[in-house]
């Protein structure tokens, strides 16, 4: 949850909702929470849910090895490209979460959605199994972050 005081609880939010991954790269982690959050739109049936990612400084291609850990649980890295994530598309959505950084820095000053940072580890340069566990706390995040969304949009 957000430690911002003016900021928009993700259970007052209405449909649809637009979510945002963010990283430096957008070559490791935030690629993994936006394949695991389509997945997760998808078993829910959650059409309303519009997902983005890109990263504040993107890499050239994701990280062999966070694309290894994405074949093991069965998500496809073959068509994801890091991308710049621009102030323009940070302002429409309604929660950013970051892997490790502030959104003070990436969100425009007036936006006043849901900002979470879970500061999770980087795996550029890491170990296969260094990375599968950070590819399976993404996605517990992930699943937490739908459960939370799932329940705010049954109200």
């Amino acid at each position: 949850m957000t430690d911002r005081p003016d900021a928009v609880p993700l259970a007052d939010v209405d449909a649809p909702v637009t979510i945002a991954f963010v990283c430096v790269q957008n070559a490791g982690r935030s690629q993994l929470a936006t394949a695991f959050a389509e997945r997760e739109r998808d078993r829910r049936g959650l059409d309303a849910v519009k997902i983005v990612t890109g990263g504040t400084d993107p890499a050239d291609a994701i990280h062999p090895v966070v694309a290894d850990a994405m074949v093991e649980v069965g998500l496809d890295p073959v068509d994801r490209e890091p991308r710049a994530i621009t102030p323009d598309e940070l302002a429409t959505c309604d929660v950013v979460c970051t892997m490790g950084c502030s959104v003070d820095g990436i969100c425009p000053a007036t936006w006043r959605g849901d900002a979470r940072d879970w500061n999770l580890a980087d795996p550029h340069g890491a170990d296969p199994e260094t990375v599968s566990g950070i590819r399976d706390a993404v996605d517990s995040r992930v699943r937490a972050l739908f459960d939370e969304l799932e329940a705010g949009l049954d109200d």
